[in-house]
Formats: C-alpha cells, sequence, structure tokens
C-alpha cells in the first residue's frame, strides 16, 4: 500500500517537487491542447464554410436552370480535399438535386433544415464534421449545400500533441529530480542528520554528541541549535543527577555498613546479656526449688504463695531468656539454602505438637505444599512458632481446627496457617511481629513476645514476605511469600 508517511524526508521532498512539477506541466499542456483542439475545429470549420460558399456559389446556375449534372460536376472538384468525405446540394424544398461522395455512394443523405433566420450550422458526429449552409442569390435561397469531412487530422493532432505532452513531462520529471537532489543537499541532509542524532541520544543516552552544524541561516538550522543547547542542558542536569546519584549510594554504602555493624553489636549484646543472665537466674530458681522441698513445712501458706510466684517467674524469665538466646542466633546464623519439600517438614513439626497437646481435640489439615530454596532448620522453627502459636490461641475451641495450605495470588504462590482461635484485632496488626509485644493478656495466654519476632527475621533472611489477617473470636491467618526453588536471591 502506497504509504507516504512511511517514506524519509528525501524521498518526500523528491516525490512532492516531482507531483508539483508534473502537476503543473500537465494542468498547462492540458489547457493548451484543450485550446489548440478548439481553435483547430474552429478553423475546419471555417474552411469547410469557405468550401460551401464555393460550391454555393458555382452550384447557382445549375440550380436556377435545373442542371444536376453540372452541380455534380462542382461538387466532384472537392476530391482534391482528402478530408471531406462526401458533399451534397438540395433543392429549396429539401429534396436531393446533386450528391457527391468519395466512395462512390450516390444515396442522397437525409437534409437537417436551417433554422428560421440562420444560413449556416455545423456539428461534430462521432467521427466527422458536417456542415449545412444556404445557397442565395440575389439575396433570395435557392438551394442548400451539406458537406462532411472527416477527422483523422484532428485525431493526429491530438496524437502528437498526446507523444509532445509525455515528452515534456517525462524530461520535466527527470529534470525536476536531478534538481531535488541537488537541492536536497541544503534542506534533507541536514534534517536526516539530525534524526540519526536524535535517534543515537534516544537509543545510547549519549547527551555529549551533538547535531551537525549548517551554514544555513533558515528555520533548519535554528533547530539544530536549538536541539544542541537542549542536549547541553540535559548533559548539565545528568551529570548533577549522577553525582548525586554516586554522592547518595556513597551514603547509603556508609549507613548500611554502620547500621550492620550497629546490629552485630546489638546482637552479641542481646545474646551476652541474655548469657549472662542465666546464671544469677539459675542460682534464683535453685534456692526456690531447695526451699520448696527443704522448708516447705515451716512456712505458712503467704509464705508459700510467694515462693510459687518466684519459681514462676523464674521459669517465664528462663523461657525468655531462650527466646532472646534464639533471636538473636537467628541474626547472626548464616542461611545454607537447599531444596526442601515443605510438607514432610510440616508433618514433623505437627507430629511434635500432638505429644505436647495430648488430650486436645484438634483436626490438622495438611495440604499439599510447594518445594522451595531455604535453609531447612530454620524454615521448620518458622512453622514451629507459627502452628505452636495455632495450638495454643486455639485452646478454647473444641475441636479445634487447624489448616496448613497453598493458594495464588496475582501469580504469586503464598502458603497460609490458618486457625480458628481467638483472633485480634487488626487495629494492633503493626505490633504483631515486635519484639515483646502482646496483644492477649499474659494470664490468658503464656508466651514472651518473641516467637513472632523470630519468625520474621527468618522469613526477611530468605527474601521472603509474612503478614496475617484475623478477627476477634473468628481465627487467624498468617500468609507466607516465600521464593520458589530456582528463585532464592543470596
Amino acid at each position: 500500500m502506497f504509504r507516504v508517511r512511511n517514506y524519509s524526508i528525501r524521498q518526500k521532498l523528491t516525490w512532492m517537487n516531482m507531483l508539483v512539477s508534473g502537476a503543473a506541466l500537465l494542468l498547462a499542456c492540458t489547457a493548451f491542447a484543450a485550446y489548440e483542439l478548439a481553435d483547430f475545429r474552429q478553423t475546419m470549420v471555417n474552411g469547410l464554410s469557405i468550401q460551401a460558399q464555393i460550391i454555393g456559389a458555382n452550384s447557382a446556375s445549375a440550380l436556377l436552370f435545373n442542371d444536376p449534372e453540372s452541380a455534380r460536376n462542382t461538387l466532384s472538384g472537392l476530391k482534391a480535399a482528402p478530408n471531406i468525405v462526401s458533399a451534397s446540394i438540395y433543392a429549396p424544398s429539401g429534396s436531393g438535386f446533386a450528391t457527391w461522395s468519395r466512395d462512390g455512394d450516390e444515396t442522397v443523405p437525409p437534409l437537417s433544415p436551417l433554422a428560421a433566420g440562420q444560413t449556416q450550422s455545423s456539428s461534430f458526429e462521432a467521427n466527422d464534421l458536417v456542415l449545412v449552409s444556404a445557397i442565395e442569390f440575389q439575396g433570395k435561397r435557392i438551394g442548400t449545400v451539406r458537406i462532411r469531412s472527416d477527422l483523422r487530422e484532428v485525431n493526429d493532432r491530438l496524437l502528437r500533441y498526446a507523444g509532445i505532452v509525455a515528452a515534456v513531462l517525462l524530461m520535466s520529471l527527470f529534470a525536476a529530480f536531478v534538481f531535488s537532489s541537488i537541492f536536497q543537499k541544503a534542506t534533507a541532509r541536514p534534517i536526516v542528520q539530525l534524526a540519526e542524532t536524535a535517534r543515537i541520544v534516544s537509543r545510547e543516552k549519549k547527551y555529549s554528541i551533538r547535531a551537525a552544524t549548517t551554514r544555513n541561516t533558515d528555520e533548519i538550522a535554528v533547530l539544530i541549535e536549538a536541539f544542541n543547547e537542549m542536549l547541553g542542558q540535559i548533559q548539565e542536569r545528568d551529570t548533577a543527577l549522577q553525582s548525586a546519584r554516586d554522592e547518595l549510594e556513597l551514603r547509603v554504602v556508609r549507613r548500611t555498613a554502620q547500621l550492620e555493624v550497629v546490629n552485630r553489636e546489638l546482637e552479641s549484646f542481646t545474646y551476652s546479656v541474655a548469657h549472662d543472665l542465666r546464671a544469677p537466674l539459675r542460682h534464683i530458681q535453685g534456692f526456690a526449688d531447695a526451699l520448696t522441698e527443704e522448708c516447705s513445712g515451716q512456712l505458712d501458706e503467704t509464705a508459700r504463695g510467694f515462693l510459687a510466684r518466684i519459681i514462676d517467674s523464674t521459669r517465664r524469665m528462663d523461657q525468655l531468656i531462650n527466646d532472646l538466646l534464639g533471636l538473636a542466633q537467628v541474626g547472626r546464623q548464616e542461611v545454607r539454602v537447599r531444596v526442601t519439600e515443605l510438607k514432610p517438614l510440616v508433618e514433623d513439626v505437627v507430629r511434635d505438637l500432638n505429644l505436647e497437646s495430648r488430650g486436645r481435640n484438634i483436626q490438622w489439615k495438611i495440604g499439599e505444599l510447594p518445594v522451595i530454596e531455604c535453609d531447612p532448620g530454620l524454615i521448620k522453627l518458622v512453622f514451629q512458632n507459627l502452628l505452636s502459636n495455632a495450638v495454643k490461641y486455639s485452646r478454647p475451641r473444641n475441636p479445634a481446627v487447624i489448616e496448613v495450605g497453598q493458594t495464588t495470588v496475582e501469580g504469586e504462590q503464598i502458603i497460609y496457617v490458618r486457625d480458628n482461635g481467638t483472633g485480634f484485632n487488626m487495629k494492633y496488626a503493626h505490633k504483631l511481629f515486635g519484639v515483646f509485644e502482646r496483644l492477649h493478656r499474659r494470664e490468658d495466654f503464656e508466651g514472651t513476645g518473641v516467637g513472632l519476632a523470630t519468625v520474621q527475621r527468618i522469613v526477611h533472611k530468605h527474601g521472603g514476605r509474612i503478614w496475617a489477617e484475623a478477627a476477634v473470636d473468628q481465627g487467624a491467618t498468617f500468609f507466607l511469600a516465600l521464593p520458589a526453588a530456582g528463585q532464592l536471591k543470596t
């Protein structure tokens, strides 16, 4: 399909020059040929009119004395005109008086009468010109002459005109093409070079290059100058942005290094504090146990209550220290990944929890789980925390229903742990993974508030995400987005 918009500007200029030149020449030649044709036709009519007048003058006596033979002799003199096909003389009544035909046909053609007051008429019929003229003598019409001429001369002249027009048009188009190619150097070439420069800048983002300037002072020169100025401004801004980006990256690297140092120091401090707290805590726990065993009978009921509270507090403190040590160990531990099937890992955790929760009516629903790349020990710790929480917070339910499965959300594979326990208010969901944060009273559910923080840290170390959805007394669901096998970035 002819699509001019897909052509280059050089081709468009060439086609424009050739089409404009060709159209102008074609219109001029057509107008000239039409004028010449009309003029030539009128010349033919005038020529036949003169011949009709001559024949009328020479045939007047033949008509007056009724001498058809003399009239035929007069008509036969037209054989010297090669374009005349036939001629006829008619009496005043319109009947045929004499006729002559180049092919020897003596049939007198019918006469188209002249209108009142008209002495001559002409008409072009198919390939012939027919002229009818009155023959008058002393102001009185005594007959009519009809002459028919072919149009071979007109057709020959039209063919010559067509040949001349075609030759002139071709020569003009060739000349337009040549001159267009010459003038393109001053018009199209700068635009083409500008377009190529723009293409390079867009593709390679090289703002240091410039479009070639021209010695012209036209709009193209102004466009090139403005384009180069724009590139200069973009280059300055790009340089400034790159400098700012490099400085920002350097700051981020430094700040990241500082944060890593602070995190390591904080983890070491947490580990040291938790580890150092164990010794005095064991002393307290040991002496409290000794008092219970050896001096319980010597103490009254109030003292024994105080002693029981001391023992319970030391046990909770010991659990808190263990959780803090575990959290610190997770932060310091390197992730050793390997391809792991999650379903057997979850089933091992469920077996352990069943031993700890004997006597409870718990319905476990373990669906199909994916194969992922992970540290099996750390991910097992994730499910231990999540499933033990599900067991703990579904304690008021009979039966307790705990479900582990997978789903797909917007093309991403998601693992979920759902229970029908007490749930929580989503208004406090932002506190869920904080250290020492609890959404339930300690009197209702035991715990240190460190487990979910440990879970989140492990998930983040694997490049994943964790979040929860819940409602009060309607259970809770924890969602895990972990990289599938082959997707983990280390």
